[in-house]
């Protein structure tokens, strides 16, 4: 029997902070990196209705499919890597919803399967340059790629995202920074300016704390030892497609 959300309320500040990262329905913390249900729950409820076309590049193991379904969202998500793919599949195919659910095999980056203009919110938590890897050879994984290829890959997913959105709808774009060799890249605000340099508008910047991370305690004494703050935030950005 799947457990329904309980005591859920829509966000209405620009800090959110899920300690329980949300365990309803079908959804699961053991795929590593998955975002929690509260973040695409909120975006749909905020910026979509009812029957609106929902679409999550980066599908993962499916908890924007799940929460799509939940709350009777036209849903359509990819992901290039077909585990993933299998993985989202198996966690809907028993939520029951009168609305339209299709999960396939693809690449963020040309999506060109669907028509301009077509989707009313786009939901995505892309891979984090290198950060956790989840494949060990897919052309164009962007968990495997270089900063400088990630970014080029990025400038792809904003163009056909730009596309396929309809005019005065939304993304919810969930990035962290990243540290090499001691100091904080700003990967977050660097994909941020990709996308505004598309033509994106900015309507928000959350930050979001990380909770459950693996390895917390062990990282806690490395930051001690070599003098570094452990990265505990995410940035949610908002981005819009304006008219004209």
């Amino acid at each position: 029997m799947n457990k329904e959300v309980e005591d859920f309320e829509l966000e209405t500040t620009s800090i959110w902070s899920f300690p329980e990262r949300g365990n309803w329905a079908t959804h699961s913390g053991t795929y590593r990196g998955n975002w929690s249900p509260y973040v695409p729950r909120n975006l749909m409820l905020r910026y979509s209705n009812e029957r609106d076309w929902v679409l999550d590049p980066f599908l993962g193991s499916g908890t924007t499919a799940i929460e799509a379904t939940l709350l009777n969202r036209n849903f359509i998500g990819i992901d290039i890597n077909p585990d993933a793919v299998d993985c989202s599949m198996h966690n809907v195919k028993n939520i029951r919803s009168n609305c339209h659910k299709e999960i396939r095999l693809g690449n963020a980056c040309d999506m060109s399967f669907l028509k301009d203009n077509s989707i009313d919110l786009i939901c995505m938590h892309p891979p984090y340059c290198n950060i956790i890897r989840y494949s060990n050879d897919i052309k164009d994984d962007l968990s495997l790629l270089s900063l400088d290829e990630f970014y080029d890959r990025m400038h792809d997913v904003a163009k056909e995202s730009f596309r396929v959105l309809k005019k005065e709808k939304y993304i919810g774009l969930l990035i962290a920074d990243m540290r090499e060799k001691g100091n904080i890249i700003p990967l977050g605000f660097s994909v941020m300016q990709i996308f505004l340099d598309i033509g994106f508008s900015l309507k928000e910047i959350v930050i979001k704390e990380q909770h459950n991370c693996r390895s917390t305690k062990k990282w806690e004494n490395i930051s001690k030892k070599n003098n570094f703050l452990l990265i505990k935030h995410e940035y949610l950005f908002i981005l819009k497609k304006s008219e004209g």
